[in-house]
Order: C-alpha cells, then sequence, then structure tokens
C-alpha cells in the first residue's frame, strides 16, 4: 500500500512540476499586466539589472536605466502601456538557463510583435532583452515607407559619416 502511494505522490509532482516554458510564459505575462496595472516595481522587477528595451521607433535603444526613467512618468500617471499576448513561441537554450521567444501581441497600436531573451538565475526567469515592433501587412509596406521616408532619411544621414 506504501508503494501505491509514493508513486502517485511522485506521478503528482510530476504532472504538477512546472515546466521551462510555463515559467516563461507566466513571467511574460505578468510582466505585460504590470504595466497594464502601471506597477512599476513588478515591472522592472522581471527584468534583469542590465536589460535592454527596443522601442517602435529607431531611436529607442534604452538600457534599463534610460528605460525605467522614460517609463516612470507613465507608470506614475497609471497609465503605461497594455500588451496582451495572443500567440508566444518559446526556445529554450540547451544549458536551461537562456530562452528566447517571440510573441503576437494585441495592444493599443493593434498587432505588435514582441521579441526577446530571458535568462533563469536562481530559479527565476528575467528579461534581458525586449524588441516591440508594430506589425505592418505586406500590402502596406509602400505606404509605410512613404510616411517615414522623410525622417528615416534624416536618422540616416546621422550614421553615414563617409
Amino acid at each position: 500500500m506504501k508503494i501505491k502511494y509514493i508513486i502517485l505522490l511522485f506521478l503528482s509532482a510530476k504532472l504538477f512540476a512546472q515546466t521551462p516554458e510555463n515559467a516563461i510564459n507566466k513571467t511574460m505575462d505578468a510582466w505585460h499586466l504590470a504595466a497594464s496595472k502601471a506597477d512599476f516595481d513588478s515591472y522592472f522587477d522581471l527584468m534583469t539589472k542590465d536589460a535592454v528595451f527596443i522601442g517602435t521607433d529607431a531611436m529607442e535603444n534604452w538600457p534599463r536605466p534610460e528605460f525605467e526613467a522614460y517609463a516612470k512618468p507613465h507608470f506614475d500617471k497609471g497609465r503605461a502601456w497594455s500588451f496582451t499576448a495572443v500567440e508566444r513561441n518559446i526556445y529554450i537554450s540547451s544549458t536551461g538557463d537562456i530562452a528566447w521567444f517571440d510573441e503576437l501581441l494585441d495592444t493599443q497600436m493593434k498587432l505588435c510583435r514582441g521579441s526577446g531573451v530571458l535568462h533563469r538565475s536562481n530559479g527565476e526567469w528575467k528579461i534581458a532583452h525586449y524588441v516591440l515592433s508594430i506589425a505592418v501587412p505586406n500590402e502596406n509596406v509602400r505606404e509605410l515607407i512613404a510616411i517615414k521616408k522623410e525622417k528615416d532619411s534624416l536618422l540616416l544621414s546621422r550614421f553615414n559619416r563617409n
């Protein structure tokens, strides 16, 4: 009889064990939820100390301290941003401590794409790098190029120092 209980206990532990994918999904969902609730501390606690956030604007490449400075006034007003993943793909390194993902998001900007890298340390997954992109249907790319042509040309002239 004891063997049945031991086997049942073992199988229960296996069934309810948290997979890395489940833990990563929980981290990402909690991160997005914290932003939607304007919970600054919870949001940034889910990022590594050296995290980088890449926004939709060509000049938005923020190390965590700069991103915190940008985000703080939004969070303080009680209105950050609201992203809900409608699809997410997760990939985990063979060492089990690095993961990368892509996600399709329902946002106030309509469909966006997020992608990034997480690092597992002390049993916790933290976001180390996040890239946010606005999803543009291929048939609308020419219109988008026309809209951003002038500003992109100015930005590119900064980088073309020949």
